[in-house]
């Protein structure tokens, strides 16, 4: 995954998004009578503006996946907004653009602040900002509400320089662990971790999947006893966690971050970037039978096994 400059070559893809009900039904701006031209002249106009900036969110492969902008720049200041393609949801488009995007909103055009709204009703958006713990702003500016006047029932965000954001202690109510890492000036870090005191179980089992292409999903079943530490030495991988507290995501891109899944959690991952490795200690030896590879029946081992799992 990468930004670039919008392409001409785009704007079919732009197109699609545009007439998908799916993808704009809660956005404030009615696309669907928006044509190739539209598309076209948008991208043209992209590379000239001075207060806008709007990229393209491609895989590796240079395929248009969304666009990602900073609008109305001005005074140190930026509106955020992005909107991907259906087939990229659920693939980390979203977020790898919106976090790439904010580190050159900061890092290279030392802006202090960048703000965005989006309809409480669009519940895909809200649960995706909060997820990432984006904080709701209440004192906005009244010139930038003015540019929303008469839009009603609107969720505001902010993120102001140097703020922290993504930072959790739990997903899914596993743990996220900081793995021990020594840094050597001009040699790269050592991290390292030990049974029974950096982990709450001894470790007989250790394994690691590679040389797998981006988007590709793998996992896809829960474990009932075993547990594991799940982190990524190279890449960027997205962990999909479910269990009886529900269901969250998080990136793994940071050698020395880990998750510890101690309780029977149904797991899924996507490879971000081509060729990221994931890595894997498991507190038992193999065995087949402590697998759950169904869904439905890991839902239903979940009823079975803990109160607090919703019953049909």
């Amino acid at each position: 995954m990468r930004l670039r400059k919008l392409d001409l070559k785009d704007a079919p893809l732009m197109i699609e998004w545009m007439h998908d009900k799916k993808v704009t039904e809660d956005l404030r701006t009615d696309f669907s009578n928006k044509t190739i031209k539209d598309a076209e002249a948008f991208i043209k106009a992209s590379w000239e503006s001075n207060s806008d900036l709007h990229l393209a969110i491609v895989s590796d492969e240079d395929e248009y996946m969304g666009t990602v902008s900073l609008k109305h720049i001005k005074d140190f200041n930026a509106e955020f907004a992005i909107t991907v393609r259906r087939i990229s949801m659920g693939r980390g488009y979203a977020w790898f653009g919106m976090e790439e995007v904010l580190k050159k909103a900061f890092d290279e055009m030392k802006l202090e602040s960048v703000y965005w709204c989006v309809s409480r009703n669009n519940e895909r958006a809200v649960r995706f900002y909060d997820k990432h713990n984006f904080n709701e702003a209440i004192d906005i500016p009244q010139k930038i509400l003015e540019r929303y006047k008469g839009v009603d029932n609107l969720k505001w965000y902010s993120v102001l320089k140097g703020d922290e954001y993504n930072i959790r202690d739990y997903v899914a109510g596993c743990k996220v662990i900081h793995i021990k890492t020594i840094p050597t000036i001009e040699a790269g870090e050592l991290s390292f971790f030990e049974s029974k005191r950096d982990i709450p179980f001894e470790v007989k089992r250790i394994y690691y999947i590679s040389k797998v292409p981006e988007g590709v999903r793998r996992g896809f079943h829960a474990h009932k006893e075993l547990k594991q530490i799940l982190f990524c030495p190279y890449g960027r991988i997205q962990l999909v966690l479910e269990n009886e507290l529900g269901r969250e995501e998080i990136e793994l891109s940071d050698p020395s971050i880990g998750i510890v899944i101690d309780k029977c959690t149904w797991r899924e991952m996507i490879w971000l970037q081509k060729d990221s490795v994931l890595c894997v200690a498991a507190s038992d030896y193999y065995f087949e039978d402590d697998y759950i590879r169904e869904h439905d029946s890991f839902q239903q081992y979940i009823i079975d096994h803990n109160s607090n799992f919703p019953h049909e």
